[in-house]
């Protein structure tokens, strides 16, 4: 069995993921660290929200998006669990719900930072520089990709192509307005625009 020294303990590499254990010696959370106080259901309000959409379209399926938007709003993100309470709402497959959700980067399965920056590395973006963005704000922030800070002020995902080829590197945060033209070296003024 292997053996990994990891936060001053030695373990075998089936007992745990090291890198996760990495980042808790260092107070980050992975987004993939549920919050036990979020709800994992739908509240009765949303619910009606996504049936009252419904009837405005010529197929349930087709107000899944919107059912979406609605479940983000109030939790946060989108977990599994109540991504099978969409698809039972709306008369679908728990699959067909679960491939809009890891499709579209404005959805997010996991809890994420209170500011979720999203860098295209899409190969306009990556040509003009994505990777450094990305890691200096690795750096900057001491998260990874994929990752939030202790206070949940920030999270850094990697998407494919915001469609703002020639405007490379291009970098949203929740879903607003690109921040574009961004560069390597000016990581600080990037974090001061995001606030």
């Amino acid at each position: 069995d292997l053996q990994l020294r990891s936060g001053g303990q030695t373990v075998g590499a089936a007992d745990q993921d090291v890198r996760h254990d990495q980042h808790d010696r260092w107070r980050v959370r992975s987004m993939s660290d549920h919050q036990a106080s979020s709800p994992l259901a739908l509240s009765d309000g949303v619910k009606q929200a996504i049936l009252a959409e419904v009837p405005k379209y010529p197929e349930p399926r087709s107000a899944l998006l919107m059912a979406l938007h609605f479940v983000q709003a109030e939790l946060g993100h989108v977990p599994i669990a109540v991504q099978r309470e969409v698809a039972t709402l709306l008369g679908l497959r728990p699959i067909e719900v679960r491939e809009v959700v890891t499709f579209y980067p404005m959805y997010h399965e996991h809890p994420v930072g209170r500011r979720n920056i999203q860098v295209c590395v899409n190969i306009a973006c990556a040509l003009a520089g994505a990777r450094g963005v990305v890691r200096g704000l690795e750096k900057r922030l001491g998260i990874r990709v994929g990752e939030r800070t202790a206070d949940d002020a920030y999270s850094i995902q990697e998407v494919q192509c915001l469609g703002s080829c020639g405007t490379a590197v291009c970098v949203q945060v929740n879903n607003q307005p690109f921040i574009e033209n961004v560069r390597p070296d000016r990581i600080d003024d990037l974090l001061h625009t995001v606030g």
